[in-house]
């Protein structure tokens, strides 16, 4: 019998008959590996030699001088080796593939961090992979899959349905039906049939120990208030692990898109949008019609316009221990121009919904506060949409508005 795992109603192992031995290998790999000491050390050790962990906590002078408030404090998981959070799952589940004696993983990737993240991991660890990307995202964030493909991986343009991030995890999902012996996938973000929410969560957390005892060594406290953006939801999860018995305030920030009224939009649970459901394995909220159907998304930022969400995050939510928000495209490119400007960062445009939300609730702080955001990658990869959207004069007008509004 396939071990299933819920958080309050939601999570769940709902698979097909022909996967069920699969995900029980998966299990019990898993479940060793938590048990063993000499793993986590192994972890911890190719994290600190081959990814730069850990990775540094950044005090922003020229935002907090800006903001005239709170201290803002910045993680930097854009310094991980690829570019983002990503690798700190794909290098732990590569760990796994070895103890299973797997030789091929295949995976989804939407903004293609996680892409590349695994394509970099099989290099690493001599294996075969295939990356599904869907066409929409192939389009946008071609610097990462020229990566992927230099680094050996086989990426495949999903061109059925939106031709997004779902639809890529559909194909991962086929593909893995029929290559079981031989594959295993790497799903690259908290969602999916158990043991994928808590095994993404648990090689994540890594972020949250260490934010937790960087900012108690500069500051002495805890932050006030922290911030993540919410796709699937591993960034978020992996900060805020390591304050959820403290008394911090949690803040997801999801993908406003064109504003939540026009319906182009990815909130599923910061507007009240998301209906609980079930597909690709899990029960969680999902943006959907009347008859289950997904309803299409948007979001300017490639990694945030999936239609699900973490089963760990809507629990989470419903009992009120994560507040979550939406940024609008807008805010989003506002607030990523305002951090290269006054700090010399390039966030990637996911991680830069944090920072839209930070800002705007900045003024509800004050001098003793202080506020810590996730900047989960870095914007090389968005580097074409950025220019496109910087180059379009109603955005021009739009972004040199809010510029004077802050005062830049």
């Amino acid at each position: 019998m396939i071990e299933r795992r819920y958080y309050g109603e939601f999570g769940g192992a709902y698979i097909p008959e022909i996967l069920v031995s699969t995900f029980e290998q998966l299990v019990a790999a898993f479940n060793d590996a938590k048990a063993d000491p000499d793993f986590w050390k192994e972890y911890e050790n190719i994290m600190a030699t081959y990814s730069c962990r850990p990775t540094p906590l950044t005090f922003a002078e020229n935002l907090t001088k800006h903001f005239k408030g709170p201290r803002f404090y910045i993680k930097r998981e854009d310094l991980n080796h690829t570019g983002a959070h990503k690798t700190n799952n794909v290098m732990g589940q590569g760990l796994l593939v070895k103890r299973m004696g797997k030789s091929r993983v295949i995976a989804e990737t939407g903004a293609g961090q996680h892409g590349v993240a695994t394509a970099t991991m099989a290099a690493k660890f001599g294996l075969s992979c295939t990356i599904y990307m869907g066409e929409v995202d192939v389009a946008r964030q071609r610097p990462n899959v020229f990566w992927m493909e230099r680094l050996g991986a086989h990426v495949l343009p999903v061109r059925d349905g939106t031709r997004i991030l779902k639809d890529a995890i559909n194909e991962a999902l086929r593909d893995w039906t029929t290559n079981m012996d031989d594959t295993h996938y790497v799903l690259g973000t908290a969602c999916g049939a158990h043991p994928y929410p808590e095994m993404v969560s648990y090689f994540q957390s890594i972020i949250g120990q260490e934010a937790r005892m960087q900012i108690l060594d500069r500051e002495g406290k805890l932050p006030s208030r922290i911030y993540a953006c919410v796709g699937g939801g591993s960034n978020a999860l992996g900060i805020f692990s390591g304050f959820f018995d403290e008394p911090v305030e949690l803040v997801g920030v999801e993908a406003g898109g064109k504003g939540l009224d026009t319906g182009q939009h990815a909130s599923r649970l910061a507007s009240n949008n998301g209906t609980p459901g079930v597909a690709q394995g899990y029960k969680t909220y999902f943006l959907q019609n009347r008859e289950g159907q997904m309803k299409e998304t948007h979001s300017v930022a490639a990694g945030l316009d999936y239609v699900g969400v973490s089963p760990i995050l809507a629990s989470l939510r419903e009992e009120g221990k994560v507040r979550f928000e939406a940024a609008t495209d807008r805010e989003v490119l506002d607030a990523f121009s305002l951090t290269v400007e006054k700090e010399g960062l390039i966030p990637a445009l996911e991680s830069s919904h944090a920072f839209a939300q930070a800002f705007k609730e900045a003024n509800e702080l004050g001098e003793g506060d202080i506020i810590l955001i996730n900047q989960s990658g870095r914007g090389d990869k968005d580097i074409f949409t950025i220019a496109d959207a910087f180059c379009d004069p109603q955005w021009r007008k739009f972004i040199q508005k809010k510029a004077e509004e802050y005062g830049a």
